[in-house]
């Protein structure tokens, strides 16, 4: 028997997931585990933040429900050609798999930020079951705009579910994917009929005759998704912004990877497709009935703006709707902080899963405690996957591509470097420059933002996959060592210094406006960092290794 026989025989440590070597094939999972687990995580509690805001912001049927079939579609696909196969073929986690590219170092930075990232994820879906106790034992709970905890009960609902949570997602992958195929056909049944008790309660209120499709999607257009102005602090929702928001709202998933720690445990690639029960059971069917219970409130009473899962639901199913909102966090949370857990382990890897994924349970209730995150939910998941992106492009290239240039993968495994600069400065960059891009408030003559955050993402992507490239060739050929370079990135970094002191004072003297000084600044400060880190960093080492010496 060879090694690698013996390796996939051999029985794993009690509490393993193979954090850090190649699932074994004993190990994977069929199909059906996958579709009941994106159903689960999918058909969430969330939905019921998530459906409102698009009425919120103003939505008009059409771009409603062609943004949402549009850019679901692009998702799924974005699971089956750019996680899944990478996922399949070497069977890492996604902190595995970075550190072998990217270096120890490195990598610490990047799960430290996913993981906390995650970790405010799944307390916003803590903070939505904890609504449906707020509904249950009838205590004070959050409002649409507030930050705190308001109430003692809702802190202890609040303790409670992410106490359960927290527990599930600590025994691993196998016990949040049965978890998750118990609920799932249940949860997918009680979010269709919210649909259809809105539309009854619609068609009731409104006095509506329906007699054929057409007849319902006239009400949909007249009372549900009108097209009108959207509420106070709210943008204007057009279909781009649906699609990419159905598209982009689970990127750090997909093109940021993430769930390469999930598809590792698939036998074939194309289990890939399951995604699409999540993404047309949740984040198609759900949200739309979700967002008619939110219109019926607001025809009902237009004062009452306030987005709360656990009254949505109760008003449309009753307890069961409750439950059903307890249970759809759970199943949304559970394999959140398994993700979580995995980030946080990946840091200190002789520390016990099992442990970590506890205490990362713990972080993310304390999350959950405070609703703002779970009222902004739009703009924080947009937010949280340009943040990953930039390093789901560097595996891909990394994968795919890189060798093609004449370049080594798994660089800092191969070279023995901790830190993969890069790697490092395509994530920084990337990021910097779309954050840009966001703040610059660019418009064009039709009055369009092209680069508000639901769409700087795809550009984002590329930019950081040319970085990866470009910043490979000059750091694994050593061209920045070269004399030349050297002296361009002390001038660059000169050059930098005076306008980081010269635009200040331009504004003073009249000679340039504040917006546009400050944007000047964002572009300045990128060109010092990156100039000083090839200009200074070098030096800096090896005068510290001449001192070292005897």
């Amino acid at each position: 028997m060879t090694d690698q026989q013996a390796q996939q025989e051999a029985p794993a440590p009690p509490g393993s997931e193979y954090e850090r070597e190649p699932v074994p094939k004993k190990a994977l999972l069929g199909f059906k585990s996958f579709i009941g687990m994106y159903a689960g995580e999918h058909c969430a509690g969330t939905e019921l933040m998530i459906g409102p805001l698009f009425v919120a912001g103003g939505v008009s049927a059409v771009d409603v429900v062609g943004g949402l079939v549009l850019g679901n579609a692009l998702a799924v696909l974005s699971w089956i050609f750019l996680c899944a196969p990478i996922a399949t073929r070497t069977r890492l986690t996604l902190y595995y798999q970075l550190e072998k590219i990217c270096g120890r170092r490195l990598v610490t930075l990047y799960n430290l930020a996913n993981g906390v990232m995650f970790c405010f994820l799944a307390g916003a879906m803590v903070t939505v079951s904890a609504t449906a106790l707020g509904v249950w034992f009838d205590f004070r709970m959050p409002g649409l705009n507030d930050l705190y905890p308001n109430s003692v009960g809702w802190v202890i609902a609040v303790l409670a579910v992410g106490g359960a949570i927290a527990l599930v997602a600590a025994y691993g992958y196998e016990t949040v994917a049965k978890f998750a195929n118990i609920a799932a056909p249940w949860m997918v049944l009680i979010f269709l009929g919210f649909g259809f008790v809105g539309l009854r309660q619609f068609v009731n209120a409104t006095g509506t005759e329906v007699q054929s499709a057409g007849d319902l999607w006239r009400l949909a257009k007249t009372h549900i998704w009108t097209g009108g102005s959207p509420q106070p602090g709210k943008i204007k929702l057009t279909f781009l912004h649906v699609m990419f928001f159905a598209w982009f709202c689970n990127m750090a998933m997909h093109i940021g990877m993430s769930d390469l720690s999930v598809f590792r445990f698939a036998k074939k690639s194309w289990y890939a497709v399951a995604s699409a029960a999540g993404m047309y059971v949740g984040h198609f069917m759900a949200w739309l009935s979700a967002s008619i219970l939110y219109a019926m409130q607001l025809h009902q009473d237009p004062a009452n703006s306030d987005v709360l899962p656990g009254p949505l639901a109760y008003r449309a199913a009753g307890w069961a709707g409750l439950v059903c909102v307890i249970i759809a966090g759970w199943t949304t949370a559970n394999p959140t902080i398994y993700r979580a857990g995995l980030a946080f382990q990946a840091i200190t890897p002789k520390s016990s899963r099992f442990k970590v994924t506890l205490i990362t349970g713990a972080v993310a209730t304390l999350a959950g405690m405070f609703p703002a995150i779970a009222m902004k939910l739009l703009d924080f998941v947009m937010l949280y996957g340009m943040l990953l992106m930039p390093m789901g492009a560097v595996i891909f290239i990394d994968f795919w591509l890189i060798r093609k240039f004449g370049l080594r993968s798994r660089y800092a495994e191969a070279g023995r470097k901790n830190f993969n600069w890069a790697a490092g400065l395509a994530w920084i960059l990337t990021l910097v420059i779309c954050l840009w891009l966001v703040n610059s408030n660019y418009t064009l003559k039709s009055g369009f933002k092209p680069f508000q955050i639901y769409f700087v993402s795809l550009p984002g992507w590329f930019i950081a996959a040319t970085l990866y490239i470009v910043c490979s060739a000059v750091y694994q050929r050593q061209m920045h060592e070269q004399p030349w370079a050297r002296l361009i990135a002390k001038l660059a970094g000169w050059a930098a210094l005076i306008a980081t002191a010269g635009l200040p004072f331009l504004f003073l003297m009249g000679g340039v406006g504040l917006d546009r000084a400050k944007s000047l600044l964002i572009a300045v400060t990128l060109l010092w960092f990156t100039a000083a880190v090839l200009w200074m960093w070098e030096n800096h080492a090896a005068k510290q290794d001449e001192s070292s010496d005897p």
